[in-house]
């Protein structure tokens, strides 16, 4: 008997065995719906807890939502908080695989739909309405926890909304976009699913998408839909380990210098629990600046002594800069929360200095903001001229 043609069958029969059981081995897809950057206001749903979910998942991809040719060119949706500064972060620190699985309209096709290119940014942003600038003003939103999207109930609004057609079918293209977006997300996660059998896969997405990705994948028998619930809630020594000062630093000036401080929705302990991190790892100017606005918004500090504490900023502060701005594109003033997200540390002292005296009904602060204008170049000093315009109509309005 030729042995070494039965040891060469065997294994080769061994392999088929094992190459079957592979492709029959289901791979856990977990959905996790997010309301997106509200990180920044929730403390139950913090980045240190997306991100000690995902230590806890341990998966061998993380899907994001952002089609593949945006995500090619490093480039995101601005207000998606949890995808470029959690998501991607942890991936690319630990080595999983990112998976970018969104669908967006060409531009030419977003004109013809909606009259008007739905990734371009209007030179001054509106109050309300599309592009405008991004708050959380309801109490509630600071309840938000990290598996809030589990529960059907808190998302059955979008999927009534999704299954009802316009009343006039003229205005239906959102709806109809929508399905046809989450579908394609649904198939591109599939797909990013087929490709790792036995393995573990996340998706973190709008919560608006999840239940129907969910379905529209429930019949695959190659995916086993996991909630994310079912992992658990990350222990104290987790979130620990997660936290990072980058995303302290995202929380307190998201908080206390956006259009959020105006809204007076804030989780005061959980700003609090910011700053004095960002402090433990070295008081900086932009340190003192957070301390002296965080004081001011909740009445620890009078205007007056506000003015002299952004004073003593101002005049130390040199070139220094924020840690965190959340600002893609660096020739604008604005970011997607905060009109004058672009400016130094010492520019943004002088303009919070002209915020007090200007409350105070002192004189002169127009011409402050054309000092600091100077110092811009002229798109940002037209946006610094409109923004602060609008400041002092609502102020006056108040």
């Amino acid at each position: 008997m030729d042995h070494s043609r039965w040891i060469s069958a065997a294994l080769l029969c061994t392999a088929f065995v094992a190459a079957a059981a592979a492709s029959e081995a289901k791979t856990k897809v977990i959905v996790l719906g997010v309301d997106h950057a509200a990180q920044l206001v929730a403390p139950a749903d913090s980045p240190a807890h997306l991100a000690a979910f995902l230590a806890r998942a341990d998966p061998d991809a993380i899907c994001i939502e952002r089609s593949p040719d945006e995500f090619a060119r490093n480039s995101y949706y601005e207000f998606t908080y949890e995808v470029q500064d959690v998501a991607v972060p942890f991936a690319r620190e630990h080595g999983v695989a990112l998976c970018p699985v969104d669908w967006q309209p060409s531009a030419e096709d977003a004109r013809l739909g909606f009259d008007l290119d739905l990734s371009s940014v209007p030179e001054i942003r509106p109050v309300s309405g599309y592009q405008q600038f991004l708050s959380f003003p309801q109490p509630v939103q600071l309840q938000r926890t990290l598996f809030h999207a589990d529960n059907p109930a808190n998302t059955q609004r979008i999927a009534d909304w999704a299954e009802t057609p316009a009343a006039k079918a003229g205005h239906d293209l959102p709806r109809r976009m929508y399905l046809y977006r989450t579908f394609l997300q649904a198939r591109r996660l599939a797909s990013a699913a087929r490709a790792r059998p036995g393995s573990t896969v996340v998706l973190i997405v709008g919560e608006f998408h999840k239940r129907d990705i969910e379905n529209i994948l429930s019949a695959d028998a190659g995916i086993e839909i996991v909630q994310p619930s079912t992992l658990g809630h990350p222990t104290r020594s987790e979130l620990a380990a997660a936290g990072r000062p980058g995303h302290h630093a995202a929380i307190a000036t998201f908080n206390l210098l956006g259009v959020q401080a105006d809204t007076g929705n804030m989780a005061q302990a959980y700003v609090a629990a910011a700053l004095k991190s960002l402090a433990e790892h070295g008081q900086t100017h932009e340190t003192r600046l957070l301390e002296a606005r965080f004081a001011r918004l909740t009445g620890r500090m009078s205007p007056r002594e506000a003015i002299d504490a952004y004073q003593r900023v101002a005049d130390q502060a040199g070139a220094e800069t924020f840690t965190w701005t959340g600002i893609q594109d660096e020739t604008r003033l604005d970011s997607y929360f905060d009109p004058f997200g672009n400016l130094t540390v010492r520019q943004r002292a002088l303009l919070e200095i002209a915020r007090e005296r200007t409350a105070l009904g002192m004189p002169g602060q127009d011409e402050a903001m054309r000092r600091i204008g100077s110092e811009l170049s002229a798109r940002k000093a037209m946006q610094l001229a409109a923004y602060w315009d609008r400041h002092i109509a609502q102020s006056t309005k108040k």
